[in-house]
């Protein structure tokens, strides 16, 4: 049956039971899934998604560096000291004979677990702080921005160093002296989303209703921050990485024989430039590669979640 008749009074409505049938099925079709978004994304953000595929390369490597690896990274060999890159050792080997390739891969482990790590607690923390300041306002802002105004007044790596310095050299250290100069900015770009978001008719609406505090900011304040707060995430995750090398390299992060992309800047590579370039040649590709990926992903990121930069 092609359509169903239905009177009203004298007037009679035709309706189109296939219409009716495809009504529900028209709003699941419009849903695209990840893979047709992550499609979408590379065409949009070519540059985008290379610095993901760079990403997702480190990720691969820090994952499976046990298997790949072709020696051993702590293992010192005598006998293959300054070897140039070849068929044996692909990048060569260090003053210590050990294998620059699979140092650089389990390398990699470490300048992840610093970014990620660094980058999650710190933008988390400044979130939290930046919603809480602008939430609140009065006395509780006032006494925030301030103490952000602090932490703002000092170079993020100037920063970094003065804690490093304090507690001392080791991983976890790091990743605290990393995530500290990151709370003041993620706090200051979350506070101002914060501020506008919170002026909206269904924010006054919620309190009108008698929604408690904590409430209003979990179904209506976080889920509109979102957005900036996942920006400055991936935008600080590059550099999180470049001050736990500098931090290595200075002798604040991790210790011999740790094989750090920072630590092996350090050490016998000025010393041994001329006569064994490839000893801090390819731990600087590396950590280029790393920081260059996550800018290259964050700012394909900001434009895309970005309303007003979306059509650009």
């Amino acid at each position: 049956m092609r359509g169903s008749t239905r009177a009203s009074g004298t007037t009679e409505v035709s309706v189109d039971s296939s219409l009716i049938d495809a009504a529900p099925a028209a709003p699941a079709a419009s849903r695209m899934g990840w893979l047709d978004q992550a499609w979408a994304f590379a065409r949009a953000k070519p540059l985008g998604a290379a610095g993901a595929l760079i990403i997702v390369a480190m990720l691969l490597v820090a994952a499976l560096a046990q298997p790949l690896a072709p020696y051993d990274p702590y293992q010192p060999d005598y006998a293959a000291q300054f070897s140039r890159p070849a068929a044996d050792h692909w990048l060569g080997t260090d003053e210590f004979g050990r294998d620059i390739l699979s140092r650089i891969m389990y390398g990699a482990r470490i300048a992840l677990f610093v970014g990620f790590a660094a980058s999650f607690a710190g933008c988390s923390i400044g979130g939290l702080l930046g919603v809480l300041s602008a939430y609140c306002g009065g006395t509780v802002d006032l006494l925030l921005e301030r103490v952000m105004d602090v932490l703002l007044a000092f170079p993020q790596l100037i920063l970094a160093l003065a804690v490093a310095s304090i507690l001392g050299p080791a991983v976890p250290n790091v990743v605290i002296a990393v995530a500290i100069p990151i709370i003041p900015r993620a706090a200051r770009v979350v506070r101002a989303t914060t501020l506008s978001v919170k002026e909206n008719q269904y924010v006054e609406a919620a309190h009108g209703l008698g929604a408690s505090h904590y409430r209003v900011v979990r179904q209506h304040l976080l889920p509109n921050v979102f957005a900036p707060y996942l920006i400055m995430l991936t935008a600080q995750l590059g550099t999180a990485i470049l001050a736990e090398a500098a931090l290595s390299y200075l002798g604040l992060g991790a210790a011999e024989p740790t094989p750090s992309w920072g630590l092996m800047l350090s050490g016998s590579a000025p010393s041994y430039a001329e006569k064994a370039p490839w000893i801090g040649l390819f731990p600087g590709i590396a950590i280029s590669l790393a920081v260059f990926g996550f800018s290259l992903f964050g700012d394909s990121l900001r434009d895309a979640l970005d309303p007003k930069l979306r059509g650009k």
